[in-house]
This record gives structure tokens, C-alpha cells and sequence, in this order.
């Protein structure tokens, strides 16, 4: 029993030692792994620097437009007896397009309204005459003309004068290159209506402006 149990041992052993020495052999075979010296991590990105976000002024004008959209430089603000009315009277005599109003908590008068008349902006307000708001009938007329330009001013003549508007002018071709006409609304506020039908160079200009008062004609 001895015997054999110390045979079984030193079978075992070298069977043990085998192994070790086969595995030995396999890892001295295999490929070494080099590393390389650059990390496999992915490099970091640089920080972003902080934005400042801007403050007061700063901050409203950036994301405000100074001049609002639609709107030009100069936009005519009518002081008009019966605004509401006036409103309802350009519609018809000028094609006018409301955009908004603002009435008195009362909603007797308006304090505020926008139209638009072409491509260009009108506000209306009414008389407001303890406030020193006047418009031209208290005033006795007006020493302001609204200029409008068609594409035809004929048909916008007539078109004004049928509406209501009394003729100031009839239209007629001025020397400066324009077919032009006057109208004035019953609310005391006068309108001219012109066509540009000739392009005319300054020269041009003074000389046909020389003809016509000489012929004692200015307005053609």
C-alpha cells in the first residue's frame, strides 16, 4: 500500500510537471502584446469658455428689434374727431387695413389703432383735447399732407371722392414727373394721390418747372 501510494505520488508529480512545462511552451509561442505609448481612452474635449449673457439693455436689444417689423422710419400718427369712424371711412377711400385698436375703458374714444395703408404704417388716435390732443377740425384745417403713391391715380381719385373725400385737385401730370391729385377726408386731414409716369433729370426738372410758371401754370 505504501508502495503503490508513493508511486501514485510521483506519478502525479510529473504529471503535474508535464503540464506546467507544455503551458510554459504554449506562452513562450504566443505573440507578445506591445502597448503603445498613446492611452486608448478618448482624449477630452477643451472646455467650452463660459457664455456671458448680456444684461439690461444689452439682453433687450438682442433679442428685440429696435424698429419692428413692418415698420419704416417715419410713421404718420393722425389725431382725428371719431377715430373709429375715420378708421372705417380709409378702408373704403383707401383700401386701408386695420390692425388693431385700443379703446378707453369707457369705449368712447380711442386712446390707440394701427392700419396699414399699402406697404406703410398709420396710427389714429382721437381728439383728446384736455390733454392738448387736437385734430383739424378744432384746429380750423391742418398744415400736414399725406402723400400717397398708386399705381394709378386716376382710379384712386375717383375711388376717394366716391367714398366721401372732397376733390382739392383733379389729377392732372405736373412737371416734376408725376400724374398727380389732392383730396380731403371729412375728418379735416388732406391726401394727395400720385403716379410717377417720367423719370426727368434735375436739369430737366428746373426747365419744365421754368415752363410752367411762365405760362402761369405751376401746378402742370
Amino acid at each position: 500500500m505504501t508502495a503503490e501510494r508513493g508511486r501514485t505520488t510521483i506519478i502525479t508529480m510529473r504529471s503535474g510537471g508535464e503540464g506546467e512545462q507544455a503551458m510554459a511552451a504554449r506562452k513562450a509561442k504566443a505573440p507578445k502584446k506591445v502597448r503603445s505609448g498613446k492611452s486608448k481612452r478618448p482624449a477630452k474635449r477643451a472646455a467650452k469658455p463660459p457664455v456671458k449673457r448680456a444684461k439690461g439693455k444689452a439682453a433687450k436689444s438682442a433679442r428685440t428689434r429696435a424698429v419692428p417689423a413692418g415698420f419704416g422710419t417715419i410713421t404718420p400718427h393722425l389725431v382725428i374727431e371719431g377715430a373709429a369712424e375715420a378708421m372705417e371711412f380709409y378702408k373704403l377711400a383707401f383700401g386701408a387695413l386695420e390692425l388693431g385698436r385700443a379703446p378707453m375703458p369707457d369705449g368712447k374714444r380711442l386712446m390707440h389703432a394701427a392700419m396699414r395703408v399699402g406697404d406703410s404704417m398709420l396710427f389714429l388716435v382721437d381728439a383728446f383735447e384736455e390733454m392738448g390732443m387736437k385734430g383739424p377740425k378744432a384746429l380750423g384745417g391742418t398744415g400736414v399732407t399725406l402723400h400717397l403713391y398708386v399705381t394709378d391715380t386716376d382710379a384712386a381719385f375717383k375711388r376717394a371722392v366716391e367714398a366721401g373725400c372732397a376733390a382739392a385737385m383733379a389729377p392732372a401730370d405736373m412737371f416734376w414727373g408725376d400724374r398727380y391729385a389732392k383730396v380731403k377726408d371729412p375728418f379735416g386731414h388732406e391726401w394727395s394721390l400720385a403716379t410717377h409716369i417720367r423719370d426727368m433729370t434735375p436739369e430737366e426738372m428746373e426747365a419744365a418747372m421754368n415752363a410752367a410758371f411762365a405760362a402761369g401754370k405751376p401746378d402742370a
